[in-house]
Parts: structure tokens; sequence; C-alpha cells
């Protein structure tokens, strides 16, 4: 198997251009623009190869700002703002405080302690960074439901974006949980594809809806580590089938339903012979049981809530399998 790739995050990106624009500024007390490509990696990642770009100048007027007004983060005597593609938050809950730039504490620390390392300079200086193409971008992410506007986020703790792990994704996760906790919320919504999602919405608010792709383990070892008390875990049977099986990450690659426990598990608890070797679907299996569907239906609940539970006893689990 080929080795996967690792990454930088935009964090690491972004200050790394700005510790190359700093110098520029300063050597030549002209505005200075670097851009740098993230680079490609393994990870479920939006931002793979994205273009960010810092400014700085002497001279506000420079610079080309992310539209919504925003508060800049105050370094010294540097003014830093978001450009245009990177957020800026507008609801509280999250780690860059509400009316600021969307970067993260580590980023912007490490930006800061760049800045104090080339000697502070004596007259104000003006930055930003800004992402190509950030508010397009922003679209497939849950930024907007979270309150960042307008762009991406400047992400980063550790530096690297691990494939496999999915980084970007998890950190995804945690900052939403994190945000509906804030907000008020103490029952988390984890929904698995689209039908989920929009069954999620029905019933409840959408601040506490959170979508986890194929990470059931993960969001739920999430959402335990922030004190979350409630979990509605809502997902479709054959999702269903795979956790109430052991699967932690119900992707295809990490295994497929083991269909004679399926078969040997239904015969147990329900009295019926389903032949297995005829379909190889979870789907063909509920046409085979026919009016017997619900209670097949009630069986997996019961599994993958216990399941969940075995993994975190001290969470409250409710599964509804949308059907």
């Amino acid at each position: 198997m080929a080795k996967l790739r690792r990454g930088y995050t935009t964090g690491v990106h972004a200050v790394v251009a700005f510790e190359k624009a700093l110098e520029g500024v300063m050597a030549t007390g002209l505005c200075c623009r670097v851009t740098t490509h993230k680079m490609p990696n393994d990870d479920l990642d939006v931002t793979k190869g994205c273009e960010i770009v810092v400014t700085l100048s002497y001279h506000r007027s420079d610079l080309t700002l992310n539209p919504l007004s925003h508060t800049p983060y105050t370094l010294g005597t540097l003014m830093l703002y978001a450009g245009e593609g990177v957020g800026v938050v507008t609801k509280a809950g999250l780690k860059p405080p509400k009316g600021y730039p969307a970067i993260n504490p580590t980023p912007l620390t490490a930006i800061e302690a760049c800045y104090r390392r080339w000697g502070v300079s004596q007259r104000r200086l003006y930055a930003t960074i800004a992402i190509t193409e950030g508010e397009a971008l922003a679209k497939q992410t849950a930024n907007a439901k979270v309150g960042v506007m307008g762009g991406l986020s400047i992400l980063g703790t550790t530096g690297w974006v691990k494939p496999i792990s999915s980084t970007a994704y998890l950190d995804s996760i945690a900052t939403e949980i994190a945000f509906a906790k804030a907000n008020g919320y103490t029952k988390i919504i984890l929904t698995l594809g689209n039908r989920s999602l929009a069954e999620g919405q029905s019933h409840y608010a959408k601040e506490q809806i959170v979508e986890i792709g194929n990470f059931v383990y993960d969001a739920l070892s999430i959402a335990q580590k922030q004190g979350i008390a409630e979990v509605v875990f809502i997902c479709g049977i054959g999702k269903a089938v795979k956790v109430a099986q052991g699967y932690q990450n119900t992707h295809n690659r990490f295994g497929s339903i083991d269909f004679a426990r399926l078969k040997h598990d239904i015969a147990t608890h329900l009295g019926i012979e389903v032949d297995t070797e005829m379909t190889k679907t979870v789907k063909g299996i509920t046409v085979q049981l026919g009016e017997r569907v619900g209670d097949f239906y009630t069986l997996i609940t019961h599994q993958s809530t216990q399941q969940i539970q075995q993994w975190y006893p001290t969470l409250q689990v409710t599964t509804h399998i949308v059907q």
C-alpha cells in the first residue's frame, strides 16, 4: 500500500507566508504580498491546493479586506485583518472571538511570535490573510452554520494535516459540537448522510445538528470529551448495521457488513431465515423480511445503541434509523 501523504495546515502556510512578507516590508518599507499554495495530502480537506495570500503594509489602504465589518487582532503595533476569502466570526462559541477574523489561537500565536522575533516595528503595520476563492470553498463546510461568514478559517493545532484521521473533518466536528454547547444545547444530533440530515432538520434546531460523515466513534469521543450528556444518532439502516457490528468508521475502506453474522442475528432474534447468498445488501434483506421489516429495524436500533453505549457508557444515546 502506498504511503499516505501528510500536509501542513492552513495555519502553517499562513505563518510561513507572513514571515516572508514581514521580511520584505521591513527591508523595503513597501507593501509586500506573499502567496503560497497548500500542499496536497490524502486527507478529506476542501482547502487542498488552495492559494493563501498574506499582505503587509504600513498603509491600511493597500489592503483588501473581507467586506464584513470586523475588529482586527492587535499584536503590538500590528493590526491583523481578515482578507478576502478568510471568514469573520459572527456568533459566539468559537475559539476566535465574535467580530474578529476566523484565525485560530495557535496560528495567531505563531504570527505574533514571528512578529516579535523580527523586532516590533515602531510604526503601525497592517496585515491581511486571504484565501483565493475562499468564500466559494466555505460553502462546502459548516462555516456559515457556526457563524463564520465570507470565507474559510485559518486552522491548525499541531501544524500537520494527518491522512486517514481526516484532521480537517474532525476539527470541523469538534468546532460544531463546541458551538452547539456554547449556545446552550446539551443534546447533540449526529447525522450520517443527506437523508439523515434532512430527518434531523425536521425535528431539531440546525445549530445542534452535526454532520459526521462516517466518523461515528470519533464524533462520539469528541462529544463526550466536550461534556455532552445526550446524543441522538441518525443514520440509514446500512450504516446502523455496521455500527451494530462494531465498526467505528462506516466507510467501506474499513470493512464490509458481515452478512453471515447478520443472518444469524435475524434468525436468533426474529426467528426468520433470510437468504444472504441471494442478496448482499441490507436493502435486499429488508425486502425478504416483508411485514417483519419493522421488527428488523427495532433489532438493529437496539444493537447499534447497545454498541455505542459499550464504547461510551456515560453518554445517553438514542439511535434513530431513517426508513
